[in-house]
């Protein structure tokens, strides 16, 4: 009874998943060549959204104009050179785009040998499954000798993986320590300066205290200043502000008129006779007070409010003293020495140290804040992200669970149409398409809580975020949505007889591997296409100016080009690899489309980094690198825990146990033990060296400060 239970069970998925898979590729493929054909045609035509580094960043970062041909765009991109691309974009775009470019090495590997050694054996599996099914290893059985080729392969992929891990961390230090002793960078006040926060009271009101404690460094101490509470200062020039941009749009607004009145008159032939000038109230009431003339009465509050600000700025000892300070070193090592260094002997005191600090970089509202409420708020941020994965949880599950086709055909006004070709382009498509909406929200609130813990530094929340989101992703997207029908699956047959539930998890989690592809499906084809071709920003840049740009500054503020966003487009890769690498011994055709969808996003991200976006606030020297890896390993570990466990299903279902499949256990237990190995050594050969200036490095750049200038091989 629980064996033709479980083979129903098979079959039904398999054969909705044939559908599906098709409707959704066909459906992704369409969108994506249309949106690529769209994009390729209007490049040439709207610089401002597809061109703007060519004219609107600084003339050393500018990249070569493109030619007017569809294609000009490919060859573009592929001409520049590796230190010309940091030159132009930076250390952290650079490694950004080697990540992107390895992941497709990895994933092209991975499903050439796949296709080529485990896909033929999932299709000539015992099982004789149906659909897409018969492409998984569920169509193995599970005391078949043939479960070795996916055992070896795995463990090939894994030490495929580690290689490629290994090579680039060991490239990525090289250019790390590169850039740190390049004169371009450490010739910058910045890359010798350090935010100190959690200053105690005896130091934050004694500077020279405070100097001379820091002169212990190499070199000593530049400069010390200790940040001030300007809140009211700031309110007066953010109101004086307002009046300049007021007085901007009413002497362009009156400009045009003048033209307009000018240029009619001479087609009239008449005298020219200037607009009357725009009036307005000093009352913020409706039709209170006297009518003023907008310019007199505007340059007049200008004036009023510029003398205000030079009073309240003539003294610095007017603005209370804040528990943070800068401090600006003669040598660079020194403000690395002092990153690393415990500064305190005091609980929390002076634990926050930022190193390369720019100042439009910096959260100026977190500078003053207590450690302890700073540790009190950590912990709020944290039980409110528990929330929120709690709450996501719930939401994701209800909402795919209730658009799930199986569902709607409970509904009788629907029951008619089941068997109907759009039920299957509604199951594979809309479910993923819900999710990605759900899933866009979540970094406003995340970014939020990162603030209100009081990071003190906009990159320092973007870094944090990575993991933050990329918890969420692997949660509520892999484990919660894609796993959610094999786990109800298996919970149902289980309450019918809990004997089979060990056999159940082999036999049903494979079939996830369809909502797998769907989901890679919509990132990689219509997620590359949409992201090349900038819809929104091709709105907003085009009729929002037209709209509400009425002055010079709010028409070049409309030229800046768009900034790259870090913090939730890194997790998004990472879990695609996650998604890819556990089904890369499964479901082999996955690796295809993993691969496609790096190398397209490859392409796509090359183009945009060097002809779209501009971080120029985004200077971590490539620290999201490491971080991506630490992301790419627990892919590597989810991926092995998942080998481990089925293979430990089958042990268990084994009846009776046999050297086979003890083996099994026995090799994919040592995989994950070797991989943990692996990454202990990794934390402790490459981190020191990434995050900090190593002093061997520092000595070797003041003994020959050639080396700085040329790029490493």
């Amino acid at each position: 009874m629980a064996d033709s239970s479980s083979s129903s069970t098979g079959t039904d998925a398999s054969n909705n998943s044939v559908p599906t898979f098709v409707s959704s590729l066909v459906f992704n493929l369409v969108v994506a060549v249309a949106l690529f054909v769209a994009f390729c045609i209007l490049r040439p035509r709207f610089k401002r959204v597809y061109a703007p580094r060519t004219y609107a960043v600084a003339k050393e970062k500018r990249s070569s104009s493109v030619g007017n041909q569809p294609l000009a765009w490919l060859s573009a991109i592929f001409k520049v050179r590796d230190d010309e691309i940091i030159a132009r974009v930076g250390l952290d775009t650079y490694m950004f785009l080697r990540f992107m470019r390895t992941m497709f090495i990895i994933f092209l590997v991975l499903s050439i040998l796949s296709v080529v050694t485990i896909l033929p054996v999932n299709i000539l599996g015992e099982n004789n499954l149906d659909g897409m099914s018969k492409l998984t290893m569920g169509n193995v059985k599970p005391e078949s000798l043939k479960l070795w080729v996916h055992i070896v392969f795995f463990m090939v992929f894994v030490v495929w993986v580690m290689r490629a891990i290994f090579g680039e961390l060991k490239i990525y230090t090289r250019l790390r320590i590169w850039w740190l002793t390049n004169p371009t960078h450490s010739s910058k006040v910045g890359a010798s300066t350090i935010l100190v926060s959690t200053l105690p009271a005896a130091l934050t009101d004694n500077d020279s205290k405070l100097s001379e404690m820091f002169d212990m460094f190499p070199g000593g101490v530049r400069q010390v200043i200790v940040n001030r509470n300007c809140t009211k200062l700031e309110k007066v020039v953010e109101e004086r502000n307002a009046f300049v941009s007021k007085l901007e749009k009413a002497l362009t607004t009156y400009a045009v008129k003048c033209e307009q009145a000018h240029a009619k008159a001479i087609k009239k032939n008449t005298t020219y006779v200037a607009p009357k000038h725009p009036m307005t109230r000093e009352s913020k009431i409706p039709f209170k007070g006297p009518k003023l003339d907008v310019f007199e009465f505007y340059s007049t509050q200008i004036a009023t409010l510029n003398n205000k600000i030079c009073d309240m700025s003539g003294g610095k000892e007017k603005f209370k003293r804040q528990s943070s300070a800068f401090v600006l070193f003669r040598k660079q090592i020194a403000a690395h020495m002092a990153g690393q260094t415990v500064l305190d002997y005091k609980p929390f005191s002076m634990n926050s140290v930022s190193l390369d600090v720019n100042p439009d970089d910096i959260i100026w509202s977190n500078l003053n804040m207590n450690p302890y409420d700073r540790r009190i708020r950590g912990y709020i941020s944290f039980a409110a992200t528990v929330g929120l994965v709690i709450l996501w949880t719930i939401m994701t599950t209800a909402l795919v669970g209730l658009i799930s086709i199986e569902n709607l055909k409970k509904i009788p006004a629907l029951a008619s149409m089941s068997n109907s070709k759009y039920f299957g382009l509604f199951s594979g498509i809309v479910p993923a398409v819900v999710l990605a909406v759900l899933m866009a929200l979540l970094p406003m609130i995340l970014r939020l809580l990162l603030r209100l813990e009081g990071t003190p530094r906009v990159s320092e929340v973007n870094l944090r975020l990575l993991h933050r989101f990329f918890f969420f992703q692997v949660w509520n997207v892999y484990l919660v949505m894609i796993f959610s029908t094999a786990i109800f699956s298996t919970a149902t047959e289980a309450l019918k007889d809990t004997s089979m539930i060990i056999k159940l998890i082999p036999a049903n989690v494979p079939n996830a591997a369809t909502p797998t592809l769907v989901y890679v499906l919509l990132l990689a084809f219509t997620g590359a296409a949409k992201e090349i071709m900038q819809i929104t920003p091709l709105v907003l840049r085009y009729v929002m100016p037209m709209l509400f740009a009425k002055t010079p500054r709010a028409i070049c503020d409309a030229e800046k080009p768009a900034e790259f966003d870090w913090g939730t487009s890194i997790p998004v890769h990472s879990l695609i690899f996650l998604m890819g690498f556990s089904y890369s011994f499964i479901s082999p055709i996955v690796n295809c489309f993993v691969a496609a969808y790096f190398g397209l996003f490859y392409l796509v991200y090359r183009y945009q980094f060097l002809y779209v976006y501009n971080d120029t606030n985004w200077v971590t020297g490539g620290l999201s690198f490491p971080k991506a890896i630490q992301q790419i390993m627990v892919g590597v570990y989810i991926s092995e825990v998942f080998m481990l466990l089925m293979m430990v299903a089958q042990l268990v279902a084994a009846k009776p146990i046999n050297a086979n499949v003890v083996l099994r256990v026995v090799f994919t237990a040592i995989t994950l033990l070797l991989t943990v190995v692996a990454h202990l050594y990794i934390n402790d050969a490459y981190l020191p060296i990434i995050n900090y200036l190593p002093v061997r490095g520092a000595s070797d750049i003041e003994a020959n400060p050639e080396i700085a200038t040329k790029f490493p091989n």
